[in-house]
């Protein structure tokens, strides 16, 4: 593997055109895109998605997991891929979102294939919830003017803060918390937004609290228990 060229702005923008670089490969770019639900995937799973050969599909893994992006699971004769950190994966949401915003007449990445129907209904992304629910609730959120969106800056009306506490939510307390208080969040398996930031956090916190959302089994999927699908279902037909 030929040696990487030496980045000249290195000590302004440390490691920004490296990274630059892993992600502008489109094979690289769908095989981490594939990863985005919270799974570890082999290699031979990774390069069909990316329609890669396999000698290729591995030099692409070598180079991203030495990059940092991706980390190795070996379990016995096995080896897995998944993405390195959540925070890894929240950049490369801020990414798509950044190119779906500068280029709305392209549709975002589908997910592929095989994610399963549980993922794509409710999940967590990071410490927010995603998923179709989220999304519905986001928009009816927006739609109700409880939230108010500008661009990706979101805040709460009066009327919202006082929703918003109905469902266990301070909202005085987050917009105090060293972090962006709310914005909106590409959702990768519904090509929309959901709400992610502080407050986001805040209701995937209380909705755990209240008992309306467990943790499944399965990494990132979350069960919306009975009494969470009424509340829920009130939330959204008001």
């Amino acid at each position: 593997m030929p040696a990487p060229l030496p980045d000249h702005n290195e000590g302004h923008f440390p490691g920004l055109s490296r990274i630059g670089s892993l992600l502008a490969d489109p094979g690289r770019a769908a095989m981490l895109w594939a990863l985005m639900d919270g799974s570890a995937r082999p290699a031979g799973e990774l390069q069909l998605i990316a329609g890669l050969s396999p000698s290729a599909a591995s030099g692409h893994l070598a180079r991203l997991t030495e990059g940092g992006l991706l980390a190795l699971d070996v379990r016995g004769r096995h080896r897995y891929y998944r993405i390195a950190t959540p925070d890894i994966a929240a950049s490369i949401e801020a990414l798509a979102n950044l190119a779906q915003a500068s280029a709305p007449q392209r549709a975002a990445p589908r997910p592929a294939r095989t994610v399963p129907l549980e993922m794509r209904y409710a999940r967590t992304c990071y410490d927010h919830m995603a998923g179709e629910l989220a999304v519905r609730v986001f928009e009816k959120m927006i739609g109700e003017r409880w939230l108010v969106q500008d661009g990706d800056a979101i805040e709460a009306t009066d009327a919202g803060a006082a929703k918003l506490a109905s469902l266990g939510v301070d909202v005085g307390i987050e917009r105090g918390r060293r972090r962006r208080f709310a914005c909106s969040c590409l959702d990768w398996s519904e090509r929309r937004a959901h709400l992610g930031g502080a407050l986001g956090a805040a209701l995937l916190e209380s909705w755990s609290e209240q008992g309306w959302v467990e943790r499944a089994e399965k990494p990132r999927v979350l069960r919306i228990t009975p009494a969470g699908h009424r509340q829920f279902d009130a939330i959204l037909s008001t």
